[in-house]
C-alpha cells in the first residue's frame, strides 16, 4: 500500500487578472494551466523547465505568496485545502509546515540583522523563548556544517561566503522542522563545488528528517543525484512526471528530450552542431 500524498495539486491554474497585467492587455493571463502533481512524505521531486515555464509561480502558489494572482483547482496539504484558506491558516502553514528557500541567499537575508536573529526568527514568532530559539538555531547551523556555529550566530550575512549564506538560508527554513521544503533554484548563484555540497546537504536532511523536497531548477544535470522523480514544465503545462532513472533513459515528450539532448557532452563531435530544444520540438511536431 503506497503512502498517501502529503501535498497534492489537482488542476491548479494560476492567472494574472486583467486589471493586474503590467502594461495593459485584454483578458486574464494564464501562467500555469491545469497542473496536477503530488509529493509523498520524504520524497524528493524535481520540477524542471526553462525560465518562464511556470516553475517558480507554481511553487509560490502553494504558499500563496502572490495575493494578486487568481488560483483555481486544488492545493491539498495534509488533508487541508489551501486555496481559499484564511490568512491565519496560511500563516500557520508557512515556515512551520512548508518552508521555502530562494535563489539568491544574499537578497533573502537582511544585511543588518545577525545570523542568529534570522535563523531563530521562525521559532521566535511562534512563541519559543529566545534562549531556546538561539540554541536550536546554533544546532541547525551545526547540522548544516557551518563551522563554529554557536559563535557565528553573532556574525552578519556579509561576513559569510555565498555557499555559507545558502546554508544559513537553509537553516532558517529547516529550524522549525517543516515537513516540506521548497527549494527554488538554490544552487544557481554558486560555483560547481559548492553546488555539490548544498545538494548533498539537501539529500542528507531529506533522508534523516523524512523531509519532502520540491527542488526547482532549469538544470537537468544536477537533479539526477538528488531527485527520485522529475516533473517537467513547458509553457505553463506539466508535460512529464516520471521516476528520475526512467525519465533520463526514456524521455517521452519532445521538450524533455530537448532539455536532455541540448546539454553539451565531452565525447561529442565538435564538428557537429548541437541540437537545440527548438530542434527537438520541431521534430516532435513533424512526427
Amino acid at each position: 500500500m503506497s503512502t498517501p500524498a502529503l501535498l497534492s495539486l489537482d488542476g491548479l491554474t494560476v492567472r494574472v487578472p486583467e486589471k493586474e497585467r503590467i502594461g495593459g492587455g485584454i483578458g486574464d493571463l494564464t501562467l500555469v494551466h491545469d497542473l496536477s502533481l503530488s509529493i509523498r512524505p520524504g520524497e524528493r521531486v524535481a520540477l524542471v523547465g526553462e525560465s518562464g515555464s511556470g516553475k517558480s509561480i507554481t511553487a509560490r502558489a502553494i504558499l500563496q505568496l502572490d495575493p494578486h494572482l487568481q488560483l483555481s483547482g486544488s492545493i491539498d496539504w495534509d488533508c487541508r485545502q489551501l486555496i481559499g484558506a484564511s490568512p491565519s491558516a496560511l500563516r500557520r502553514v508557512r515556515g512551520a509546515e512548508i518552508s521555502m528557500i530562494f535563489q539568491d541567499p544574499m537578497t533573502a537575508l537582511n544585511p543588518v540583522l545577525t545570523i542568529g536573529e534570522q535563523v531563530a526568527e521562525p521559532l521566535l514568532v511562534r512563541g519559543v523563548s529566545k534562549k531556546e530559539a538561539y540554541r536550536r538555531a546554533a544546532e541547525m547551523l551545526d547540522r548544516l556544517r557551518v563551522p563554529q556555529a554557536k559563535e557565528r550566530l553573532r556574525s552578519y550575512p556579509g561576513q559569510f561566503s555565498g555557499g555559507m549564506r545558502q546554508r544559513v538560508v537553509m537553516a532558517a527554513a529547516l529550524v522549525a522542522q517543516p515537513r516540506l521544503l521548497i527549494a527554488d533554484e538554490p544552487t544557481t548563484a554558486l560555483d560547481v563545488r559548492v553546488q555539490e555540497q548544498v545538494l548533498d546537504i539537501l539529500e542528507e536532511q531529506s533522508r534523516e528528517l523524512n523531509l519532502a523536497v520540491l527542488f526547482i531548477t532549469h538544470d537537468l544535470a544536477i537533479v539526477a543525484g538528488l531527485a527520485q522523480r522529475v516533473a517537467v514544465m513547458f509553457r505553463g503545462h506539466l508535460v512529464e512526471d516520471r521516476p528520475v532513472d526512467d525519465l533520463f533513459a526514456h524521455p517521452e515528450h519532445p521538450y524533455t528530450r530537448g532539455l536532455i539532448g541540448s546539454v553539451p557532452r565531452l565525447d561529442a563531435d565538435p564538428d557537429v552542431r548541437l541540437k537545440t530544444v527548438g530542434d527537438y520540438l520541431a521534430e516532435g511536431s513533424a512526427a
